[in-house]
């Protein structure tokens, strides 16, 4: 029966979506849906009682890269420096509230995927074909709102926690890098304070996150027993067990501007069978400003600094005291953006963005300087940067770290309910050597240049219950590279929502 059950999860979610696509295209306005006889059954569906409401939807997505993983075409790597596959995304949720402010919400996901190429898949036997993976409930949560008629919020249980900025969360967003976008849960208790006449919100929350899918809350169909070739590859959402406390004002109390300030705690430790795994214990203190000074302009900057312990066993053996030691951490990191508005009819933006997070200096060898992007590692700017941080990191998804990057890019909306971006990055190596590499051959050892980036997507919405996108990025690799290759990805999506 478990072996049926992502099949089980993709047909219901198809069986949601089915009226989108049967509707006609509509055009998507602020105001209320229209009234009629889909609105009607739509809402009597989704909402039979007025304590229960659920809902689903079904994310199918191409995605090709050549070279983004592998950094190059030669060699060993011309096996599976070109990877092309389908990834099926269906989730289905629901939230009870069975007392006024107390609900109950549950959402399960599943992802299988198409190879079409030899796949990068340990699970998979790097393999071809489709590859049945496993059901998880994405979130579990008990939520109490208005807390003994005060303006607090608890939610306790498997949850989205992200916070900062929306759509740029820089170090809370995603506690399971390892399945992409598939997921991005946190175990967690967290409550929200909301003190309106100060204009200052209080966020706590304390996460716990184990590597197994299953650790906490059973998966549906087994995330750990996939044996290739006699060992055991387990389906990891990250590489060692997590724990931390997160602690985030922010205030609106100036005109015109808001003004965060955050401490978080992270504490790794190892998973026996992983082998690359971190013990660490990591502070990072940080702020950030943002606002609107005038009619037509944004901006924001954040900034952090890190210290503490870490036992990073993919330290290179020459660039520690001593291997797989526990070192001092000192690290810093920032990122900021300036934007121009023009408020035309093609809602025009310009902006220049630019981040910087502090590599590690090799000839410190009981210090590690690498800033850690902590619960950061989700593609925010750049979806190649996920893979092409493999090879610098031993394997550790999205570690991005050692960056500096600056660069122009242009919003445009040509037609109504159609984004176009184009984004520039100069990307560069604040330190020439990274010294966590899982190929050294791959690095010059002396360049800091990382290359051009080139980024530029298409997003259309054509109606409330079908949206779609097209995806490119480009990186012509610099002298930080032994090689002169040429990195790309492409990603096609389309998403259906009931």
């Amino acid at each position: 029966m478990k072996k049926n059950i992502p099949q089980l999860l993709i047909g219901l979610a198809l069986l949601a979506a089915t009226p989108a696509f049967a509707q006609a295209p509509t055009v998507v306005t602020p105001t209320a849906a229209p009234s009629g006889a889909w609105e009607d059954w739509s809402r009597q569906i989704k909402n039979p009682t007025d304590w229960l409401t659920w809902g689903a939807d079904l994310r199918l997505r191409n995605e090709y890269f050549n070279n983004a993983l592998t950094l190059t075409d030669a060699g060993g790597a011309s096996v599976r420096h070109e990877q092309d596959y389908f990834r099926i995304r269906t989730r289905l949720w629901a939230s009870a509230t069975p007392v006024t402010n107390l609900s109950v919400n549950a959402r399960v996901a599943a992802e299988p995927r198409e190879w079409m190429k030899p796949s990068y898949a340990r699970q998979f036997g790097f393999g071809e074909g489709l590859e049945w993976r496993y059901g998880v409930f994405d979130c579990l949560n008990l939520k109490w709102a208005d807390v003994l008629d005060l303006p607090l919020t608890i939610c306790v249980g498997r949850q989205d926690v992200m916070l900062g900025e929306t759509g740029n969360w820089w170090l809370v967003a995603d506690g399971t890098p390892f399945d992409g976008s598939w997921t991005m849960f946190f175990d967690a208790v967290r409550a929200t304070y909301q003190a309106k006449e100060i204009k200052t919100k209080f966020d706590v929350a304390f996460l716990h996150q184990t590597a197994d899918p299953g650790g906490f809350v059973p998966t549906l169909g087994s995330s750990y027993d996939h044996t290739i070739n006699g060992a055991t590859q387990p389906y990891y959402l990250s590489e060692q067990n997590e724990q931390g406390a997160v602690v985030y004002v922010s205030n609106q109390s100036l005109e015109n501007m808001q003004i965060d300030g955050y401490f978080i705690y992270k504490n790794d430790h190892e998973v026996n069978k992983i082998s690359y795994g971190d013990n660490a214990d990591i502070y990072t203190l940080g702020s950030r400003f943002s606002g609107t000074p005038g009619a037509h302009w944004a901006y924001s900057v954040e900034g952090a600094y890190q210290f503490g312990r870490k036992q990073d066993p993919t330290v290179l053996a020459s660039y520690t005291t001593t291997p797989n030691i526990r070192r001092d951490i000192s690290a810093y990191g920032g990122n900021a953006y300036l934007t121009y508005l023009f408020k035309d009819k093609l809602n025009n933006q310009i902006s220049l963005v630019g981040e910087y997070l502090s590599g590690d200096d090799p000839n410190s060898k009981g210090t590690d300087e690498m800033f850690d992007i902590l619960w950061g590692r989700w593609p925010r700017w750049s979806e190649m940067a996920v893979f092409y941080y493999v090879n610098e990191n031993k394997g550790k998804v999205c570690q991005m770290n050692n960056l500096g990057r600056i660069g122009p890019s242009w919003t445009v909306s040509p037609f109504r309910n159609m984004t176009v971006k184009t984004t520039y990055n100069a990307l560069f190596a604040p330190e020439a050597v990274p010294t966590r590499a899982a190929n050294a051959s791959l690095f010059s050892d002396g360049g800091q240049f990382r290359g051009h980036f080139v980024q530029s997507y298409l997003k259309y919405q054509f109606n409330k219950n079908v949206s779609g996108h097209l995806w490119g990025e480009l990186l012509w690799e610099g002298n930080y590279y032994a090689q002169r290759d040429l990195l790309t990805f492409l990603r096609a999506e389309m998403m259906f929502t009931f």
